[in-house]
């Protein structure tokens, strides 16, 4: 399955009308000028569960970096899922090609897709880490959400070993370097993280909350704060 066939296989599902709707809906900047197909999600799963099972992971990774090249909504979606896997050896060079499709993300829901794969190669290699240092500083607000949201897995866990205890630290020194950031995407994605880490550590949640968290706007503290009971709002 060559990427120019697997882009075919998806355009055979065409739906104009959608695909105008997903248009409107995605925003993505004009200048990238991105092509819809109006495909749903059980629609891309459906090829994405059968190419997984054709192919090889090498075969898997080079087909997810040719749809993605394709600059297809719909087949860069297909991209993200194919390398969403808890299990996927040797992963080296899928990591390489997530890394190297951060930087060109533009749209909320490609951001997340994206940042869903890269989580599992993170949790895979806990080295990755420091791949994502100059995410959080970056230009590109979507840039800065997947490098605080890769590190999400490490909020929900339970029983850290040290290196996993670390990596929570560092995420709770990333989401305090963006507290002051006012993007609501950026809030939305602080507000996730301490609010996942309220349910495995509420003391560390409710010390960041009285204290760097204090700076958040008014809607993301109340959403990192909705298993905190009595910690005062702020003003925006």
């Amino acid at each position: 399955m060559t990427p120019y066939q697997a882009l075919e296989t998806l355009e055979t599902l065409t739906d104009p009308a959608k695909a105008t709707e997903a248009a409107e809906y995605h925003k993505a900047p004009a200048e990238a000028e991105r092509r819809y197909l109006g495909l749903t999600p059980a629609q891309i799963d459906d090829h994405v569960a059968q190419w997984r099972a054709d192919l090889s992971v090498e075969g898997r990774v080079s087909l997810a970096e040719g749809l993605w090249n394709t600059n297809v909504h719909d087949a860069r979606v297909a991209a993200a899922k194919l390398l969403t896997q808890a299990r996927l050896r040797p992963d080296n060079r899928a990591w390489t090609v997530i890394c190297m499709w951060v930087p060109e993300l533009d749209v909320w829901a490609l951001t997340d897709l994206v940042t869903t794969a890269g989580q599992k190669r993170v949790v895979a290699d806990p080295s990755r880490v420091a791949d994502l240092e100059e995410w959080v500083v970056s230009d590109n607000h979507w840039v800065r959400r997947a490098g605080l949201m890769m590190l999400l897995p490490f909020a929900k866990m339970n029983n850290l070993k040290d290196v996993e205890y670390d990596i929570r630290e560092t995420g709770l020194i990333w989401a305090e370097h963006l507290v002051p950031d006012r993007n609501w995407f950026i809030q939305k994605a602080i507000a996730d993280w301490l609010g996942a880490l309220s349910k495995h550590d509420p003391a560390r949640a409710a010390e960041f909350m009285d204290g760097p968290g204090l700076g958040l706007k008014t809607f993301a503290r109340k959403e990192a704060a909705r298993l905190l009971p009595d910690l005062p709002l702020t003003d925006d």
